[in-house]
C-alpha cells in the first residue's frame, strides 16, 4: 500500500444536542421542523430538528428545574458526569438562537454574556424538567464532519409561547408539520429515523429504551 492509499484518521465526533419538540400530542400531533439554508456545509436545505454543538457555557447556567430522576438516569450512560445536563441545555439553547422558542419558565430578567445572554435578558430560566432523552446517532467515520447526537423530546405546551420567529437565521421555513407532512419532506436519513421513533412512543405501549443506531 502506497503512502497515498492510507486512509485518514477518522474526524473525531463533536457533541451535539437535538431538542424535538411535539405540539396536540394526543390529538393531531406535529413536530417543529425547520430548513437548514443553502450554503452551509453540513446537510444544506434539509429539514431538521433545531440542535447543535456542546458549548462550555451549558455547564454553568442557572436553570428553574432540573432533569427528572428517569431522565438522568437514561442520559447517563451516554454521556458522563455533568455531560448529560449540558447536553440538555444545548438542544434548549439551540431551540431558541434557531427558532426563537423558550423552554423555560419565566425569571427576572439577568446580564449575562456569551450565547445564553439574550435568553437569560428575556426574562427565562431553562425548564429542564420537561425533556426526556430518547436516542443518540453518531454520523459515519467517513465524513468529514461528525456529530455525536443526543436527541431529547418535549411536549410543546412547556414552551412559553407557541410559535417561532426567524431566530438566528440557521433555519428558514420554520413551522410545525404533522408526521405525515414531515415524512414528506427532505430529510437526513437519522431525522427520518427519529420522527420514526416519536411517532413509536406517541403510539404507546411500555415504556422504551433509548434509540441508539450507529453510523447514520
Amino acid at each position: 500500500m502506497t503512502a497515498d492509499a492510507v486512509p485518514a484518521a477518522p474526524v473525531r465526533p463533536r457533541d451535539a444536542a437535538t431538542l424535538i419538540l411535539v405540539r396536540d400530542a394526543t390529538t393531531e400531533p406535529r413536530l417543529l421542523m425547520g430548513r437548514r439554508v443553502g450554503g452551509h456545509a453540513f446537510m444544506p436545505d434539509k429539514w431538521v430538528f433545531p440542535g447543535g454543538r456542546l458549548h462550555p457555557s451549558d455547564y454553568r447556567v442557572e436553570t428553574a428545574t432540573d432533569l427528572s430522576p428517569a431522565t438522568a438516569a437514561l442520559l447517563a450512560p451516554h454521556a458522563r458526569g455533568a455531560k448529560g445536563r449540558a447536553l440538555a441545555l444545548a438542544a434548549i439553547r439551540e431551540t431558541f438562537e434557531e427558532a426563537g422558542l423558550l423552554m423555560a419558565r419565566p425569571a427576572a430578567p439577568a446580564r449575562s454574556r456569551g450565547v445564553w445572554g439574550e435568553f437569560l435578558a428575556a426574562g427565562a430560566r431553562p425548564h429542564l424538567g420537561a425533556l426526556s432523552f430518547i436516542g443518540r446517532a453518531i454520523t459515519p467515520p467517513m465524513l468529514p464532519r461528525r456529530f455525536d447526537a443526543r436527541f431529547f423530546m418535549a411536549d410543546a405546551d412547556e414552551l412559553l409561547a407557541l410559535e417561532p420567529t426567524a431566530g438566528c437565521g440557521e433555519l428558514d421555513g420554520i413551522a410545525w408539520m404533522t408526521l405525515a407532512e414531515a415524512r414528506q419532506l427532505d430529510l437526513p436519513t437519522v431525522t427520518r429515523m427519529m420522527i420514526d421513533e416519536v411517532a413509536t412512543r406517541l403510539g404507546g405501549g411500555p415504556p422504551r429504551e433509548v434509540y441508539f443506531p450507529r453510523g447514520v
